[in-house]
């Protein structure tokens, strides 16, 4: 390997296919190719991929701050892929791309669509062009990774703290879920809210997921501790009693039930002992029907009617909450060894409610000032414009600290800081 290759990985311009495009010319790569391994197959997976290059993380930094940046817009020069580059084309919409091209081939179908630029842009597919023809936003990407790089890979090799042992929770049932991400948020939901089985059907990704761990941000004893699955029937058995959530309507004769009716059925049953779990369905589709025949009841929540798909990890919470908020332990808020657990209602943060002795001492204090200053102008008018104000302080229910407060704002008001008293 030269001396130059292992110079610091500068990033250049350099034309590539009549685009000036961000380089780094030690890897032989764009600027995006750098940033795409390493969020989408992991930081290590770059790291290991460009090692006979002489790339670690002191000159992965570099490239991923360039790209963070923009930087490369001071250049005029943008990445295969990156929505910037699509911007800087002034194409909005796909048709856009269409007539940016003489032609654009779909090489599976055959199918080409006549455009009124020049060159020519091959796909896979016209609907995966469809999909991806904006860009990526690369710059994004890269600020994730550039924190990772920092930082560590935040909370992977933490781990919360189990519910208590021994209490009874329903099952949370993930069928053919389709991003580890979301599993790792559905784990963390579970843990908020006391919950800790946690079963996966057939998941697109595979499992285990190092990527779920890490979205799990410390519920990762829920991720050590899910099951895995190959079958829906095998990932309900051992339940006697199961609800599956949806939010499209079936044509099924079966009970309906908010989440928390759902719950309070979950509680009746597990209280006689039998064993009971929530099945979700994958993020694109949902449950299938013949999966919610399945089910002894379909679970609902009221959304608005025009957008009532909810994500994943959301659906989870929403049942998990309402599970805590059922079987009580919860606590408002994290509890540390300098926390205590913080109870509903107004915090009198140590100061007690104001007595009635200071609160009348603080009406004459006022009502005083507000003689001297000449409020009150119109004498008839002087019990009733009191009797108001006495009522709005009294409303407000004051602390003993709070009266002393107002009490020196009064002062302040009437005679001033100083020894001069300055006009407004």
């Amino acid at each position: 390997m030269s001396d130059d290759a292992q110079a610091p990985f500068d990033v250049t311009t350099q034309d590539v296919c009549a685009e000036p495009t961000p380089w780094v010319p030690a890897l032989g790569v764009a600027v995006s190719a750098v940033v795409h391994e390493a969020h989408e197959r992991t930081l290590g997976a770059a790291l290991e991929r460009w090692a006979p290059q002489g790339l670690d993380k002191t000159n992965l930094e570099p490239i991923l701050v360039y790209c963070a940046e923009q930087r490369c817009q001071a250049a005029a020069a943008t990445c295969p892929g990156c929505r910037l580059r699509t911007e800087k084309k002034g194409l909005k919409r796909f048709d856009d791309l269409v007539a940016h091209y003489a032609e654009v081939v779909a090489t599976d179908s055959g199918l080409t669509l006549q455009g009124r630029g020049q060159g020519r842009l091959e796909t896979e597919s016209l609907e995966a062009l469809a999909k991806s023809w904006a860009g990526e936003e690369f710059w994004f990407w890269a600020r994730r990774v550039l924190r990772k790089l920092r930082h560590g890979i935040r909370r992977a090799s933490q781990t919360g703290a189990p519910p208590e042992p021994g209490r009874a929770v329903p099952a949370i049932v993930l069928i053919r879920p389709q991003l580890a991400d979301n599993i790792g948020m559905v784990a963390r939901a579970m843990a908020n809210f006391g919950l800790e089985e946690l079963r996966i059907v057939d998941p697109r990704d595979g499992w285990p997921n190092e990527k779920a761990r890490i979205a799990a941000s410390g519920a990762n004893f829920i991720i050590d501790a899910a099951a895995h699955h190959d079958s829906f029937d095998a990932g309900v058995a051992g339940l006697n009693w199961i609800c599956a959530t949806s939010a499209r309507q079936r044509d099924l004769a079966k009970p309906v039930l908010t989440p928390e009716q759902a719950i309070a059925e979950i509680r009746q049953r597990m209280a006689q002992g039998q064993r009971c779990g929530i099945v979700f369905g994958p993020e694109r589709n949902g449950l299938e029907t013949m999966e919610i025949a399945n089910a002894d009841a379909l679970v609902m929540a009221p959304v608005n009617p025009n957008f009532a798909s909810l994500n994943l990890a959301q659906a989870v919470l929403l049942l998990s909450y309402e599970w805590m908020k059922q079987a009580g332990g919860g606590t408002l808020g994290r509890v540390t060894a300098y926390e205590t657990p913080v109870e509903p209602g107004l915090r009198l943060r140590g100061s007690q409610p104001a007595g009635k002795e200071a609160l009348l001492s603080l009406f004459t204090h006022l009502e005083a000032e507000l003689d001297a200053a000449g409020f009150f102008t119109a004498p008839e008018k002087r019990p009733s414009t009191v009797q108001n104000i006495r009522s709005m302080f009294t409303r407000m229910g004051a602390t003993e600290q709070e009266i002393r407060t107002l009490r020196g704002i009064v002062k302040a008001l009437a005679h001033g800081r100083g020894t001069k008293r300055h006009p407004p």
